[in-house]
């Protein structure tokens, strides 16, 4: 039974979904268009858990979706496979946006050391999705076009460099790994809260370096993130700025950072590889604070000014035998001194 003074979940759904439930999965087919077979194929592809024929679990929303969906396979513009990976994508990146947005606004509202919110909380985050949510759903779509923006922008981006004299395939990116040293220690020294909040200062650190350098964020790990940039320069700089940050923040352990430069798959806003592979391991080979590169790149930033890139001893890597990894460091700042001739 639910604890008294809180808000009936019903009604917390139906606000947040922006209607009533009125509709069963038999109503949904039947104004929609679709098949039965469609709609528990979009419902499974968004996360939602399996309801039967004759629960009423859709909203006038629900069925303007299944309509637009429709529309988009007869039109032409993706076939039923395409919609349905489509509808995957948007359901597991905003299923982890709401779970985010939920402890967030928690966090805000009533910080408990137990993950366990009163009643009052609960009613006062209710209370503002209640007279905010049409502020704050612009600003999912705002910020989806500006990522969709950016990513077309790099798909032109790759297209023109394969143009311009790129071997035939998929274009070569810079991928890299930064991964916290000694995560698993630190995890067992500090309290839940605690090492929430390093986890966070880092993935946050991570985050805002690589999009101020003008690379990716691939995903988070937890204590390690995953970039990719569309030059070597901008992963390097990504790489050393990252380990240099971390490193100046006394009560966070350090990071090592193994990067590569190379073909990638990309998938599902992932990217896969032995690129990808290469760069984990090299990651491995890292000591605290340094950033470890393949040969490839190494090659590509061995005439940049602002780069030391030193050889270190060729190691036996899992599933890539014998690689040759290279410590990439800043170039020492020049030091002034007496012109020539100058005096004593």
């Amino acid at each position: 039974m639910m604890a008294r003074g809180l808000p009936d979940p019903k009604e917390i759904e139906e606000l947040l979904l922006g209607g009533e439930l009125r509709y069963t999965r038999v109503d949904a087919v039947r104004l929609s268009g679709v098949s039965r077979d469609f709609t528990g194929r979009v419902w499974r592809a968004f996360g939602y858990p399996s309801m039967p024929d004759d629960a009423v679990a859709y909203t006038e929303g629900d069925v303007a979706a299944l309509c637009r969906l429709r529309r988009l396979m007869e039109e032409g513009v993706l076939d039923e496979d395409g919609v349905i990976r489509l509808i995957r994508a948007f359901g597991q990146t905003m299923t982890r946006l709401a779970e985010w947005q939920v402890n967030l606004m928690r966090e805000m509202v009533a910080p408990d050391p137990n993950g366990v919110p009163s009643a009052e909380a609960v009613g006062t985050i209710v209370e503002i999705a209640d007279k905010h949510i049409g502020e704050f759903e612009p600003l999912v779509v705002h910020a989806w076009r500006r990522q969709l923006a950016a990513a077309g922008t790099r798909a032109i981006a790759a297209a023109a460099t394969r143009d311009d004299g790129e071997p035939a395939g998929r274009p070569p990116t810079t991928v890299g790994f930064a991964d916290m040293v000694s995560f698993t220690q630190v995890s067992r020294e500090l309290e839940e809260i605690e090492l929430a909040r390093v986890v966070e200062w880092f993935e946050e650190t991570a985050a805002d370096i690589i999009a101020a350098c003008g690379g990716r964020l691939v995903k988070t790990l937890g204590d390690e993130v995953l970039f990719s940039a569309e030059s070597p320069t901008i992963g390097a700089e990504i790489a050393l700025t990252i380990a240099a940050a971390i490193q100046d923040e006394t009560e966070v352990p350090d990071v090592r950072v193994g990067v590569a430069h190379g073909p990638v798959l990309p998938l599902m806003g992932d990217v896969f590889g032995t690129t990808v592979n290469l760069a984990a391991r090299l990651t491995a080979l890292a000591r605290p604070g340094s950033v470890v590169i393949d040969s490839e790149l190494a090659a590509r930033l061995e005439k940049e000014p602002a780069y030391r890139i030193t050889r270190i001893v060729r190691r036996p890597v899992q599933g890539l035998g014998i690689v040759q990894p290279f410590v990439l460091r800043r170039a020492p700042e020049p030091q002034d001194g007496p012109p020539d001739g100058g005096g004593r």
